[in-house]
Formats: C-alpha cells, structure tokens, sequence
C-alpha cells in the first residue's frame, strides 16, 4: 500500500512538473534573461539630483506670501507632510502635501491656487533643464507605459516634452502643478522593454490596475515556485553518485534532458531562493510593514503638530537654492535649502540665517519621536553597511543610525547635516532586505564590497537559469510536437486500413 502511494505520489509530481513546466518555461529564461538587463538599466525615475538640477534659484524678492498663510490657503489643520517653495519657471510657488497624499500648489507673488498651467507654461518650465537643447512638445499623456503608476495620478494629465538632446530626455510636466514628474531617455526607453517592462510583467493595460496586477503577478510566481519545488526534487530522485546509471552516469537522461537536469541541480537553490524572494517582493498578506516614516514619528521628531511654520520670511537666505523645505526639527522651525548641485543646508525659517542641531538635540528629537521607548544605541555610520547602501539608491554618508528598544527594534535614520529623517526600519523591513534584496538580487555584504565580484556571480548563476529555462522548453516543445504526431499517425493508419478494406 505504501509503496502504492509513493509510486502514485511521484508520478503526479512528474505530472505537475512536466506540463506546468512546458507552460511556464518561457517565463522562466525571460525573467534570467531581463534580470540581467535590469542590472545595468532601471525603470525611468527622477531622482532628487535630476529634479533639483532642472530648478532654477529662488527669487526671494518676489516671495510674498509666508509659509503660514500657504498652509491656512492649502486648507491645512495639522503639521504637513511636506511643504517646500521653489520656482515654476518665474513664478515661485509652495507645495504643500497633507498626510492623506493631497498636495496643493499655491503661488507665492499672490496666494492664488494653481491648478492648471498651460502647454506654454510648461515649455517654459523645461527650459530649464540643464541639457534643455530645444524643448517641444510632444504629447498631452493621462498615462503611458513610463507613466503608469498610482502616485502620478495626483499630477495628471502630463505634458509629454521633448529636450532635442542628443540623450533623447522627455521630461513629464504634470499639467496642473507645473512639476517635472518625470524624466526618461532613449537609452531607458529602448531597454526597459527588454529589462524590467517583461521582469515585472509590466504592460501598461495590466499595471495601470494595481491590484489586478499583484494578483496576476503573485500567482504567476507562486506556479512557477511550485515548478522550481518540483523540478528540483526530481532532480534529487533521479541523481545517482554512487551506484551510477548503466553508462556510467550520474544522470539517467541524454541530450537537452541531461542539460536540463544538471543545471538544474547545480543551480536549483538559487532558481528556489530567487524564485520565492521575487513572490515575497510583493508582500503577500501584508507579511512585511510599510516602508517609510509614519506620522506619529514626524510629528513626535518635529516636535510641533500646529499648521503653522514662520508667519514672515525676515531675509533671502546667504545660499542660493533651488528648493527650500520648511519644517520643524526639534521643536525649531528651519529650512532645508537644496541647491541645483545637490548640496544641502539649514537655516533659520524665518531670517535665512545658517543654523545647525548638534548630535544631542538629534537625540533628544528623536527620543521624543518614539515616547513609548528607550534610544538602545546611536552610532554614527561614515560607510556603507549591511542596511544602508547605495546600490538601488543614493545613500547620505555619514547618517545617524538611532536604534530603540520598541517591540519592533525600530531604528530611525537622521542627517547630521539637514537634521531630517531619511529612513526608518524595524525587524520586518530588515528581515525583508534579507529574504527579498540578498536572495533576489544578491545583495551581500561581500559581493558589494568586491566590484565586480556582485555582478560575476549574478552572470553566472543567470547563465545557469537560462540554460534550465532554455532546455525546458526544448524537452516541452519536442513533447508537445511528439503528441501532436500520435493522432496524425493514428489517423494515416485508419485510413490505410480502410482502403485496404
């Protein structure tokens, strides 16, 4: 009876393996074969650096309205969650974002609300990138392949511009702020449809519903994890190193079916890992927290929850800036002044004048970000760690690392420079760095540190994925092929027969 079952148990698992193999294959070497691509070109973004160096300097002189009175027109009854003043063009304006993601731009000559700008107004805009040549433009985008995620929507429609660089740039103007939502290249535009475009199954009429999109992706994933599961099994059942095959093999196959099996046991862990760390990418269940710092804790780290910043700005800041952030650190209203070269300062909200919050008043802040907990360390980084490392972002060096002995081990990320929080994390985010960017991207400590040891190994082990990937959908073509014959030949016998007759 047991030997009944086992024998029944492996024949489904050569069954499942089989003929969802054939069908997932294919995915299998465009996911290795994208993977690759991905490393060396990301999806279009902008970047704080590409964002800055399109703003030209403030022109204090016509500032008229102050911070307070932006955020009373903006409608806001409690501290925001971002509110920052910078040029549109030749018009300096506030942007003010609540905490529900409801942003409002007002302009700073008048206090008018501007919830429209014209094509004109954003040619005149664009110009002011630095590798502006001869701005047009091109298209008026509700959304687009480069453009297809929720947190443009507050931004849409999108003035689609051309730069006539010779990188090809289109900037995405939203046309009712006048922001530059994003930047793309030819060079981004053309290998995305090779690198991520296929790796995240990210055509626009799929991706534009998000939560479509996750549901096909996690079960996409989840069948191909169970083809990897299975496969690899197989491969143990059939591997012989001692008592070896008739010919003196290891593997019972030949062929493409001996490619496909040794590869996969050589790289089986990896296609596992690599696999499972892709399905966890998407947080099914909510398994992981939220990135990113809530609330509670900048409202606690600013120390003031009143709608109010600086009722007069005194003076132009000593530094010229393209972008200043007015906040409360500490229980101190400031400025973050960011210049076109992405240096950054603060200074006083009200008279401009530099200032600075010493390591001590940055402990104290955070202390009162996280009142329910005790500060368990704080330590100072000047080089990149196991947490904090710049390979998918850019990373400020040296940053306060603040840890707190709260339930979750939250520690909280602080520019000695600006005083701002950068980051947050906590024993979930942590554990997802490990099980999703060391396994999925191989993103460990070593490989960093070794350039190019990182993208060796990735090689490598994706040359290996694609030989499985490739050889099973040889063995699942020929297959397929050999039933296709069967019938036909059936057919050609019966009709010999009957002529016979």
């Amino acid at each position: 009876m047991r030997s009944a079952l086992i024998r029944r148990g492996r024949r489904w698992l050569y069954v499942i393996h089989r003929w969802i193999g054939i069908a997932t294959c294919l995915l299998f070497a465009m996911w290795f074969i994208s993977g690759l691509v991905m490393i060396y070109v990301a999806f279009p973004r902008l970047t704080d650096s590409e964002r800055l160096a399109a703003l030209p300097a403030i022109l204090w002189s016509k500032v008229q309205i102050a911070p307070d009175r932006a955020m009373a027109i903006a409608g806001m009854e409690r501290y925001p969650r971002d509110l920052r003043l910078s040029m549109m063009h030749d018009v300096p304006v506030y942007r003010v974002t609540g905490w529900n993601g409801g942003a409002v731009t007002i302009s700073a000559v008048d206090g008018s609300v501007i919830d429209r700008i014209t094509p004109e107004q954003a040619l005149a805009i664009a110009r002011h990138h630095p590798q502006a040549v001869q701005p047009q433009l091109l298209d008026t985008v509700t959304r687009d392949q480069w453009s297809v995620t929720a947190r443009f929507d507050p931004l849409r429609p999108l003035y689609l511009i051309g730069l006539g660089d010779a990188d090809g740039i289109e900037l995405y103007v939203s046309a009712r702020s006048g922001e530059i939502a994003l930047d793309t290249t030819r060079q981004e535009r053309v290998w995305n449809w090779l690198g991520s475009i296929p790796h995240w199954i990210y055509p626009t009429v799929l991706r534009k519903d998000g939560p479509l999109w996750r549901d096909v992706v996690l079960w996409i994933s989840g069948i191909c994890l169970v083809v990897a599961v299975t496969g690899f099994w197989i491969g143990i059942l059939r591997l012989r190193l001692t008592r070896r095959y008739a010919r003196g093999t290891i593997s019972l196959y030949r062929g493409w079916m001996a490619w496909h099996h040794i590869a996969g046991l050589i790289g089986g862990i990896f296609v596992l890992t690599w696999m499972f760390s892709g399905w966890l990418s998407l947080n099914p269940g909510g398994a992981f927290s939220s990135r990113g710092v809530t609330r509670e804790i900048a409202v606690g780290y600013s120390g003031h929850d009143a709608p109010d910043i600086v009722s007069r700005v005194q003076s132009a800041p000593s530094m010229p800036a393209s972008e200043a952030r007015f906040v409360w650190l500490g229980g101190h209203p400031m400025m973050v002044l960011s210049a076109r070269d992405g240096r950054q300062t603060l200074a006083d909200a009200a008279t401009g004048a530099p200032a600075a919050l010493s390591q001590d008043q940055i402990v104290a802040a955070a202390r009162r970000a996280m009142p329910g907990a005790a500060i368990s360390f704080v330590r100072q980084l000047d080089a990149p760690d196991a947490y904090w490392y710049a390979l998918h972002q850019s990373r400020e060096l040296p940053v306060l690392r603040i840890g707190f002995d709260d339930p979750v081990h939250t520690w909280l990320y602080i520019s000695p420079v600006t005083a701002e929080i950068l980051d947050r994390s906590d024993d979930s985010r942590r554990s997802y760095r490990w099980l999703f960017n060391a396994l999925h991207s191989l993103d460990f400590p070593l490989l960093l540190q070794v350039w190019p040891l990182r993208d060796v190994v990735v090689w490598l082990l994706s040359a290996v994925g694609t030989i499985v990937s490739i050889s099973g959908v040889v063995i699942g073509w020929r297959r397929l092929r050999r039933r296709h014959k069967r019938p036909m030949r059936r057919e050609r016998i019966s009709a010999g027969s009957a002529r016979a007759a």
